[in-house]
């Protein structure tokens, strides 16, 4: 069975997904697993794709950034894939884990891609680093003291900090440091 599995990483990519959506339907995926959200916060999706392959299945996914976050993240996709004896096709690059050039060229292709990433955020540090000595650098907006009002009510009525956080859209972190201070 071809299972395949899609992603962007904000809510307004809604064309994107729409896209992979489409992309993945045409090659006859049985089953589809979507989501929208960052590549670094929880992948329910991608568990559940990861789940529910079985042996001889072939997952597939539209590009590889769409899949894995690093080198490493990629490489533990592929060890529980091969544990269940389940293929990986991605498309744009036109790989397919199930014959080994596939398998090295992910390999290959997947370093490439962690340096490609790691040279962008070295010259985000660097930009970043001569705004702040330009003066210009303002840095993020400190959205929980902006809502201390806010916590401080809720907090008020009993309302446990997990549920503030959770309300207001904030980390639990940042409602604990709100009412130390």
């Amino acid at each position: 069975m071809l299972v395949g599995y899609g992603r962007t990483s904000t809510l307004d990519q809604v064309a994107g997904l729409e896209a992979q959506e489409r992309d993945l339907q045409a090659l006859g995926c049985g089953k589809i697993f979507l989501e929208q959200t960052s590549s670094v916060g929880p992948r329910e999706a991608l568990e559940a794709a990861l789940d529910y392959v079985r042996e001889g299945d072939t997952l597939i996914v539209t590009k590889l950034d769409r899949l894995a976050r690093s080198v490493v993240h990629l490489g533990q996709i592929i060890q529980q894939l091969e544990a269940k004896k389940v293929g990986l096709h991605i498309l744009s690059l036109g790989i397919d884990t199930n014959t080994p050039t596939g398998k090295l060229m992910l390999n290959v292709l997947g370093s490439v891609a962690q340096f490609e990433r790691e040279m962008m955020l070295e010259r985000q540090r660097e930009g970043i680093a001569k705004a702040k000595a330009d003066k210009k650098y303002k840095g993020r907006a400190p959205t929980a003291r902006a809502k201390a009002d806010e916590i401080k009510a809720l907090a008020s009525q009993g309302i446990s900090k997990r549920e503030i956080a959770e309300k207001l859209g904030l980390g639990e972190r940042s409602v604990f440091r709100v009412l130390a201070s």
